[in-house]
């Protein structure tokens, strides 16, 4: 039995669609057509795109089969289809299938409404549905019918869409007076619930939930603070929130760590303000990773001291990790002896820790004057409570030095300007010190790669300046 011709109405797809799809890479390349009306731009998309192999999805209300004209809508599209005999569906509403491991498309075409608000939300579902490199196009960016300022066009809400949206995709269309707006996108896709069976992992990535990393910095260790952000950023991958609790930073300060970050639209950077009664305010910036706990508006956080260089592991319902303390694994005089932790990097469950702040902040109260201050009363307050990262041997009586040969984060131990009868002992070669201080840290294996995470900040040149000399 012989189909008759193709039967449509339809607006065609504009001729540059044979040009843009070899943009298209996917082997089995996966379509989806918002607002299909009768088929004929499903039809070429079928016979070109899909030429050989992949499917397309087409979605349509078709007046929700209620008129005439609708279901004679219907009637026309799965004959269309049908003609190329390429797998094709249609259906009156999207619903992803969390069991689909495929899930996603590579060629979007929104056409579904000429309402402004109706095209945005079209295209605002169908963006967490397009892969990386996937071909996104809008019909009637320059529709004559309408006043193009008009709600009643789908202009306002493309150009919304390119707003909200921007830097995450590359636009093909070079003429602003094209009939279709035509983009590539540069993201990952992140469609969440339809990632539930999913592990972990992906359903993080696909929620947008990220890192939270949090420093405390005041004016003086400004520019390190710059270093380690620069150095997160350029070795992390996925969504990252940077909190910088501001312990006294000017505007300047400010202003040169913004710029200092490779820009990235997943990466937010915020500066929180501590309130008038916190404990840095009484006494002073090295108590703020205390105040910050109750100050972040998340649940759980990477701190990080500004003198380190870019770990992570599992609380196990703790509500602390941190690795041993090089120079006093187990403690010293004047707290009790065991498991002694480093403060300047420390995994905190933010919403366990705040159960218990009271309690903390009298005994950082109590111990201002300690030898290590804020350090102490963390291994005091939290002895029994956390959880050592891998820096541990296995067995917890000393520590793993052939792990530390490779870290995930280096913090840089020691005073910025040791004294000069620390820099010239004969006995104790070589010194612990900072690499930006007048001596540097001779020695250390990354004191190079901190000089040249500095260079790619807004200080860069500054080991030839004054403030260095």
């Amino acid at each position: 039995m012989n189909l008759p011709p193709l039967k449509t109405g339809s607006h065609p797809i504009s001729p540059h669609g044979k040009t843009i799809s070899p943009l298209v890479t996917a082997k089995e390349p996966r379509v989806l057509e918002i607002g299909s009306w009768e088929g004929r731009s499903a039809v070429f998309l079928l016979s070109t795109l899909c030429a050989t192999s992949g499917e397309i999805v087409c979605v349509d209300h078709f007046d929700l089969m209620k008129t005439t004209e609708g279901r004679e809508r219907y009637r026309k599209i799965v004959h269309n289809l049908a003609l190329t005999g390429r797998p094709a569906r249609v259906l009156p509403q999207f619903r992803g299938n969390e069991q689909d491991h495929d899930a996603g498309f590579d060629w979007i075409y929104v056409d579904g409404s000429h309402r402004a608000d109706d095209t945005l939300l079209d295209a605002e579902l169908a963006w967490r549905l397009a892969r990386p490199g996937c071909v996104f196009v809008f019909d009637d960016y320059n529709w004559p019918e309408q006043p193009v300022e008009s709600p009643h066009h789908p202009r306002r809400g493309i150009d919304a869409f390119l707003a909200l949206h921007a830097g995450e995709y590359n636009r093909i269309s070079a003429n602003p007076e094209q009939y279709q707006m035509v983009l590539q996108k540069t993201v990952p896709m992140r469609i969440g619930f339809l990632l539930e069976q999913h592990e972990r992992k992906s359903l993080e990535d696909a929620f947008g939930y990220g890192i939270n990393v949090a420093l405390t910095v005041d004016s003086a260790y400004a520019m390190p603070a710059a270093v380690t952000l620069h150095s997160i950023v350029e070795k992390t991958q996925g969504r990252i929130t940077l909190y910088v609790v501001d312990c006294g930073l000017s505007e300047e300060d400010k202003k040169k760590i913004e710029t200092s970050l490779p820009i990235r639209q997943d990466v937010t950077l915020l500066f929180v303000e501590l309130p008038q009664n916190s404990l840095t305010h009484k006494m002073g910036a090295v108590w703020a990773k205390i105040d910050m706990i109750n100050s972040l508006p998340v649940q759980r956080v990477l701190y990080l001291d500004a003198d380190t260089l870019l770990w992570s592991t599992d609380l196990k319902g703790r509500s602390l990790a941190a690795v041993p303390d090089v120079g006093c694994p187990l403690g010293h005089e004047g707290v009790p002896t065991g498991d002694y932790f480093n403060a300047g990097v420390l995994l905190i469950d933010l919403g366990k820790a705040r159960s218990r702040l009271p309690e903390l902040e009298a005994r950082c109260s109590e111990m201002k004057n300690s030898r290590f201050y804020e350090q102490d009363a963390l291994n005091v307050h939290f002895a029994g409570l956390g959880t050592y990262a891998e820096c541990a041997s296995g067995e917890r009586k000393g520590l793993c030095l052939e792990k530390m040969k490779d870290p995930g984060i280096v913090h840089f131990t020691g005073p910025v300007h040791p004294s000069v009868a620390v820099v010239l002992n004969p006995y104790v070669q070589p010194y612990t010190a900072k690499p930006w201080g007048y001596a540097g840290a001779p020695g250390h294996p990354f004191q190079r790669a901190w000089w040249d995470m500095l260079e790619k900040t807004a200080w860069k040149g500054w080991k030839e300046t004054a403030g260095y000399n």
